[in-house]
């Protein structure tokens, strides 16, 4: 298709490709009216009654919700309604017992009229007239994610319609440009929040059980919009998170896997396994097959089984998320017993650990568990076990298999056994064989690799630094001349590998007592460091290992997966223990607890908290409070998640499967701030990783490592270079120098436009360079030799200027603004400092005032130009510029002065503009700054307060009206900049 094919061309298409699916195209259906009018008469008939006027108007005021998790629920369930004569009705909006025999019908242009707007919606699915999916389409040349953003802008308009016409039970969003097609659900707007900051929409392409992806919009249609398909998608694979109030849809694979395993329990074809890569979401394709199995009378029990005391409780977590107290704790073994008995349909699911599955079919357990259970050994049960590749390879899964032998089972796991990577020998008579998952759960049902999902961008690539010191090998393993210079790289490597501590990291020992020398060694190496340089400023490091069992039955569990710390426990116990409390006690005098080795799980629970808190911003949470460095064994090499850590530096023998669990831990996705997962290798294991690359890839080696490692760096600063010859000739086609201060000088939005995306490719490329560990001093002389950093800052500074004025383009909505402007995605992470935040320019103002030369590390120019270079900082970067140019020089201020002195500053300069605001429209200051304060603390805006603040006035409707507008037209502005980028509810009325 070429890139002239308008949007309506598109539009027409795909209608038609709808009729061919079946649908009935509505083209009468334009406006409100005609919709609500075609529902009620699907309403009337599926529910073969006949409303009066008043009833039906009565019903639209009960099911339009300006909720959309409660509409949602609405839409899947029997609700009811009391007519005009008393009678109860009992109703569904849509034939919620078989979806497909609904009426499918397709709409378009649709006009959402309202006091506010006059949306226009491209097109509209219609399940019983009830609007289900919303298509918006675009041409070739603007981007689907651009297309997203406006639907999010729609959202967030008063009158669009979502709120308070049928409108509110859309599900799903599609965008396409054709070529490109994306789905997402729709969300309250805490959940459907499109920012490149921190939070983005989870968005999807739809692909096949291969997962070659489905783009066309035609393809895309057949495979997903076919009415059947997309009934199924509804009713069957959206999941209502009722703790957080919102929709989920399941990708594509594991929707697959849903199907594979019901397939499987229908057509009783024995067990099997589904290899989904770490990070793909597991937990919500088990929950969804397990609560469709609920309604399988044919199944008496199904079991979800974990292994460990903290992922029984994570699991737990994360299923009651999904649908609340859905699965009870089973603190003992008789409650499981007792709920495995129970005829009672909400024991029907059960999250269980594999310890305790173990205790109840034990024949030598003094309570007789297994002979109570008897029973159920005829039943069918289904046992769905979590990373099957753990501890299920013991005696306990074989007990399951001898005591229910009409039960399937099924395994997950991210990183398969293969004969390569065994690691337990099953004995038959006197020959040994490994086991791997194949031979405990025979079929391997539909796979999803950690290449699939690198490919979907659903995990990062990995960017491996084999360390060499002075490009030798290390010395010995044991050596602590080795420790020391590892120390000294981690210390030197830390700021770029961690984008400036935005990010965290692990370092991964060989044993306990590494950990503890590392531990030891970084302690005193930090102190030194600290002590000759005052700018110095240390690593929050924290070290967390199992202490020796001693008959605890918890950190017994918890051993049973950490391998070497179990091992390593049974050496010198007292000093391992007494090593720990040191540790803890440090720990406690850093962050201000009070946890002991005797309640170890606190401890191991508060750091994982505090690895998760990285992601709050210093102004949230101080940075004394993170953790930057965690020294681990075994512990969080496995099963542990954040979007912040994105390092791991790596003292320890590695392959195959834990080489990959280890790895993993780094590579989630976040935004453009975080590349690739970072991993710096000190026991040079290039050919481990290649191996468990080949091993793990499920495919070709060459294409997985490609799609695996990320690129060199020198391969990126080629590109650096030619993003930055582009940028030149671009500014040069506009007849200016490429220097920052020329920005301004570029004539018209097109221009500015272009400037826009050729400088965030620049940005990209330099965000990723700046992470790389292994740049060698000429490359980086060539980076700052071709783009000094003060230049550097001055670029970003121009860029954060031209994307504020054309973003307020983009708000405007004008049918004059250019297409190019349009389709703007700014992407303002990528200037999103992690130094420059609110407590580092306090710091330097403070050290700008100060006598002494030496103190003075930056001019007034040079502090404002790295202000204005920080899109975390652009709210304040007016106000801060004043208060430094207030500041005298000299007047020696320390920090806490200066932060002082700037909330006064802030206080002054706010009083001072609502004095002028009160003076300019003759109010009250006093009245106006209570309406003010009143909308700040319950972040609503009033407009009843509003006329009682305009009554003293005594104007006319129309005066009033007028004066309304004038007055909002100046303090609406100003209740934004207050504000601090939160929604006050209500004001966008008056935009």
């Amino acid at each position: 298709m070429s890139p002239g094919v308008s949007e309506s061309e598109i539009e027409y298409g795909l209608i038609g490709r709808l009729q061919d699916l079946k649908y009935t195209y509505r083209k009468d259906i334009r406006d409100r009216k005609a919709l609500e009018l075609n529902f009620r008469k699907k309403f009337e008939a599926l529910n073969k009654v006949s409303l009066t006027d008043s009833e039906f108007e009565r019903l639209k005021d009960k099911i339009i919700q300006p909720d959309v998790f409660l509409a949602s629920k609405l839409l899947r369930q029997k609700n009811d309604f009391i007519r005009e004569d008393g009678t109860p009705l009992a109703f569904t909006l849509v034939n919620i017992k078989d979806w497909c025999k609904n009426e499918f019908e397709v709409i378009n242009q649709l006009r959402v009229n309202s006091q506010n707007s006059s949306h226009r919606y491209d097109v509209l699915l219609l399940i019983n007239g009830i609007p289900v999916v919303q298509i918006e389409l675009k041409t070739l040349q603007i981007s689907p994610r651009r297309a997203m953003q406006q639907i999010v802008d729609y959202k967030s308009d008063p009158g669009n319609g979502y709120t308070n016409s049928l409108l509110c039970f859309v599900q799903l969003f599609v965008v396409s440009n054709r070529k490109e097609t994306y789905y997402f659900t729709n969300n309250k707007n805490q959940h459907f929040i499109f920012n490149a900051d921190e939070q983005y929409l989870p968005v999807y392409q739809w692909a096949k059980p291969d997962n070659k992806k489905v783009t066309n919009i035609d393809d895309f249609a057949e495979e997903f919009l076919a009415k059947c398909k997309l009934a199924e998608m509804i009713s069957k694979y959206m999941v209502l998170v009722e703790v957080e109030q919102k929709l989920l849809i399941m990708r594509p694979y594991q929707i697959y896997a849903v199907k594979a395993i019901l397939n499987s329990i229908t057509e009783n074809r024995g067990n099997g396994y589904i290899w989904h890569t770490t990070g793909s979401g597991k937990t919500l394709t088990s929950f969804k097959a397990s609560t469709l199995l609920k309604d399988n009378p044919d199944i008496a029990k199904c079991l979800f089984v974990v292994d460990r005391k903290d992922l029984d409780r994570q699991t737990r977590e994360e299923f009651n998320r999904f649908q609340k107290d859905c699965v009870e704790e089973n603190t003992h073994t008789s409650t499981l017993v007792r709920r495995m008995l129970s005829d009672d349909h909400a024991n029907k699911v059960i999250v269980t650990t594999i310890q305790k599955l173990g205790l109840a079919l034990d024949p030598n357990n003094p309570k007789n568990y297994k002979e109570k259970l008897a029973p159920l050994s005829k039943k069918r049960l289904v046992f769905i076990f979590d990373e099957c590749h753990r501890s299920q390879f013991g005696d306990n899964h074989k007990a399951i298999k001898e005591f229910f032998p009409h039960a399937q089972l099924f395994g997950f796991t991210g990183t398969p056994i293969f004969e390569e990577n065994a690691n337990y020998k099953q004995i038959d008579g006197t020959v040994g064989s490994y086991v791997t998952t194949k031979d405990i759960f025979q079929n391997e049902l539909p796979k999803y690799t950690i290449t699939n999902a690198i490919e979907d961008q659903n995990v990062l690539r990995f960017h491996v630094d084999y360390f060499k010191r002075d490009g030798k090998n290390l010395p010995t393993v044991n050596d602590p001349a080795t420790k020391q210079a590892i120390i000294e790289a981690i210390l030197e490597k830390h700021e770029s590998a961690t984008n400036f501590r935005k990010f965290n990291a692990f370092l991964a020992t060989n044993s306990i007592n590494d950990a503890i020398e590392y531990y030891h060694l970084f302690k005193a190496i930090q102190v030194q460091r600290l002590a000759t340089n005052e700018d110095y400023r240390p690593l929050n490091i924290a070290c967390v290992f199992s202490p020796p069992a001693e008959g605890n039955k918890d950190v017994q569990q918890i051993q049973e997966d950490l391998p070497t710390e179990k091992a390593d426990n049974q050496i010198a116990p007292e000093e391992k223990k007494l090593a720990l409390k040191g540790i803890i006690n440090d720990y406690n005098e850093q962050y201000g607890t009070n946890h002991s080795i005797g309640e170890f799980d606190k401890y191991y629970q508060d750091v994982q908290q505090r690895i998760k808190d990285q992601k709050y911003p210093n102004s949230d949470v101080p940075h004394s409070k993170k953790i930057d460095l965690v020294i681990v064994v075994d512990m969080l090499l496995t099963g542990f998640d954040s979007k912040y850590l994105n390092t791991l530096y790596v003292d320890k023998n590695l392959k195959h499967h834990g080489l990959i669990q280890a790895f993993s831990r780094t590579n989630r996705i976040l935004n453009g701030s975080k590349p690739h997962g970072q991993v710096m290798d000190f026991r040079g294991q290039q050919k481990n990783v290649e191996d468990a690359i080949a091993l793990f890839s499920g495919g070709d080696m060459d294409k997985a490592k490609e799609i695996w490692l990320a690129e060199p760096a020198p391969k990126v600063f080629e590109k650096f270079g030619k993003a930055l010859e582009e940028l030149t000739n671009l500014m040069k086609s506009h007849g200016v120098e490429c220097k920052a201060e020329e920005v301004a000088n570029l004539k018209g939005d097109i221009a500015r436009a272009q400037f826009i995306e050729k400088f965030k490719e620049v940005q990209r490329l330099k965000t990723q360079l700046d992470q790389y560990t292994d740049l060698t001093p000429e490359i980086k002389e060539q980076i700052e030799s071709t783009l000094p950093e003060e230049e550097l800052r001055s670029f970003k500074s121009a860029y954060l200027e031209t994307a504020k004025r054309l973003k307020g383009k983009q708000d405007e909505g004008s049918e004059t603004t250019p297409p190019e402007v349009d389709a703007l995605d700014f992407n303002l992470v990528l200037f999103a400092s992690a130094v420059v935040d609110y407590d580092y320019i306090m710091n330097l103002i403070a050290k700008y005032t100060q006598n002494k030369p030496s103190k003075q590390k930056m001019t007034r120019e040079q502090l404002i130009n790295l202000l204005s270079s920080s899109a975390n900082l652009m709210e304040e970067r007016e106000d801060i510029t004043e208060y430094i140019n207030s500041l005298q020089v000299g007047k020696g201020l320390n920090v806490e002065e200066i932060k002082a002195g700037y909330e006064r500053f802030k206080k002054e300069k706010s009083e001072k503009a609502l004095r002028a605001i009160a003076k300019a429209h003759g109010l009250d200051f006093e009245a106006l700054q209570d309406f003010v304060s009143a909308i700040l603390n319950r972040m609503i805006f009033d407009g009843d307060q509003l006329s009682e603040l305009l009554a003293p006035l005594e104007l006319g409707w129309k005066d009033r009206t007028k004066k309304e507008l004038a007055l909002m037209e100046q303090l609406g502005p100003y209740l934004k900049k207050l504000a601090h980028g939160r929604e006050i509810s209500g004001l966008a009325a008056y935009e």
